[in-house]
């Protein structure tokens, strides 16, 4: 499966204690996911340069694995400190320049125990 490259996230999809949420990329924000043969990045900010109440940036990044459509991420750098140093499987799918990943995010730390679905479109050069 083809996963290297740069990729724009279009939706995310949050199940969490029976309630689903689904969001839509903001046009205030962009997040991107950069792969390459070993490593794993992403990165999130405001588009208002941080000058606002709506200011966010957010940075993490780690090895990963891919077998089949078992993708393997440990992440062992984040702008969230207490998610640094944890694992997570998803479950990939890449249909045309579309790439969806699906899996459980726990991190006992920060309180977080969900299913996260991300779509993402890649980014041409």
């Amino acid at each position: 499966m083809p996963i290297t490259g740069t990729w724009q996230l279009v939706n995310r999809t949050i199940i969490e204690k029976g309630d689903t949420v689904t969001t839509a990329a903001s046009k205030n924000e962009s997040f991107i996911k950069v792969i390459n043969d070993t490593h794993f990045a992403f990165l999130q900010h405001d588009l208002s340069k941080g000058q606002d109440s709506a200011a966010v940036f957010v940075a993490g990044g780690g090895r990963y694995s891919l077998n089949d459509s078992l993708y393997r991420e440990h992440l062992e750098y984040c702008s969230a400190r207490n998610w640094e140093d944890n694992d997570f499987a998803f479950t990939l799918s890449l249909q045309n320049d579309t790439l969806t990943q699906s899996g459980v995010e726990k991190v006992a730390s920060a309180g977080v125990d969900r299913i996260n679905i991300e779509r993402y479109v890649r980014v041409k050069p």
